[in-house]
């Protein structure tokens, strides 16, 4: 009889071993999960909202977290090309979910130029044709497949942190699982992308003037290259959580009602989101301002408050003398009221460019490194986006 209660103590260690383990890439994401897997279980977050996604060397704990993974949710290779080869190396038999690829999630181009010549892309036309309604998505075996291939990889960030050592990220010298880094020495810089020079075998990233002709290719190139931010509009944040939710469902039945639930409760919050968002942003509309880095686009297109220019482009390459001198032309022709840096950036270019100018600086954070990881991150960082725009472009 005494051996009947110390065996109960165990019951739910063994329940939890049922839920999947879920690494996630970036925080936004890693909320959208979070918030699907409420009142079940907590992913884990790879990628530190202080880091800039688009290059990044995982420590250890980050590495282990793929590794011991079920499911990874990733944007996809458009956002962080260096995770697809660790991603497949250290789990290899983990389920992935790359929400580029997700039904019913929406993509845009990559603006061309460094006032975006090139034309907007606004058709926010979904990825698979598909309207994505409170059940469209539900009964849908989509993220079932895994998406091994990775086939968007040409379109181109724990509960908090689940180990001690995900503090701050100040320190990266036990950085392991990406091949391009190995045998680099000091990757104290590495967080903000203040400084390069360490890392010249990654071409695609060093934005050097030989970038100038072909800004916003730097994740494949060509005209059908398409932004990897796609978490900034709420309508793919929305569709998203059906994908999640439908993973999840696959992996763990059992609880295959809660992440639907969940998903559905989170599409109706999405949509209160947005009419939060678009009522904030009424006065900005007919605004004028500049980016530091071409990420938010879908925000712009979705609330129709549109950036004239960035000094970066969507890759975060460091712009070349031309394009500098492009954008000071710009700048001095639009004169923007506000230009808007990044905490996961080195902005000191920002304001070299904007010497002279009565222009406004701000910060959009499109990560959330000032927000507690979790369920509420994304609206709270949406709802702090559009805050930040208003403010700024108030008259």
């Amino acid at each position: 009889m005494r051996l009947l209660p110390f065996a109960l103590l165990f019951l739910p260690a063994m329940a939890r071993a049922e839920v999947p383990v879920v690494a996630v890439d970036i925080a936004p994401v890693h909320s959208l999960v979070a918030r699907v897997m409420q009142g079940v279980g907590t992913p884990d977050l790879v990628i530190p909202p202080g880091a800039s996604p688009h290059g990044y060397a995982m420590r250890p704990s980050e590495a282990r977290s793929l590794s011991k993974a079920d499911l990874v949710v990733w944007v996809g290779a458009g956002l962080t090309p260096w995770l697809a080869e660790p991603l497949d190396a250290l789990a290899p038999n983990a389920r992935k979910l790359a929400l580029m690829e997700a039904e019913g999630v929406s993509l845009l181009a990559f603006r061309e130029g460094v006032g975006f010549e090139g034309g907007h892309d606004h058709d926010h036309a979904a990825h698979d044709d598909e309207a994505h309604g409170d059940d469209a998505h539900d009964g849908h075996d989509h993220a079932a497949e895994g998406h091994e291939e990775h086939a968007h990889k040409d379109d181109g960030h724990e509960g908090h942190a689940h180990d001690d050592d995900h503090e701050g990220h100040k320190d990266h010298d036990d950085h392991v699982g990406h091949e391009d880094h190995v045998g680099h020495e000091d990757h104290d810089d590495h967080n903000g992308h203040e400084n390069h020079e360490d890392h010249a075998e990654h071409e695609d990233h060093e934005g050097r003037d030989g970038h100038d002709g072909h800004e916003g290719h730097a994740h494949g190139g060509g005209a059908d290259a398409r932004d990897p931010h796609i978490w900034l509009d709420p309508e793919n944040a929305a569709a998203s959580l059906s994908a999640i939710a439908q993973a999840l469902a696959v992996l763990d039945p059992e609880n295959a009602a809660i992440y639907r639930e969940n998903a559905k409760d989170g599409r109706a919050e999405m949509e209160i989101l947005s009419k939060q968002i678009a009522q904030r942003l009424q006065g900005a509309k007919g605004r004028s301002f500049i980016v530091f880095h071409d990420a938010f686009h879908y925000f712009e297109a979705r609330f129709d408050v549109e950036a004239v220019a960035a000094v970066s482009a969507g890759d975060a390459a460091t712009p070349g003398p031309a394009r500098v001198s492009a954008l000071r032309t710009k700048i001095g022709s639009a004169a923007p009221v506000c230009a808007f840096a990044e905490p996961q950036m080195n902005t000191s270019l920002l304001q070299t460019v904007l010497e002279g100018q009565s222009t406004k600086l701000a910060t959009l954070d499109p990560l959330g490194v000032s927000l507690p990881l979790g369920p509420d991150l994304y609206p709270d960082l949406m709802l702090v986006l559009g805050g930040a725009i208003a403010d700024c472009l108030a008259p």
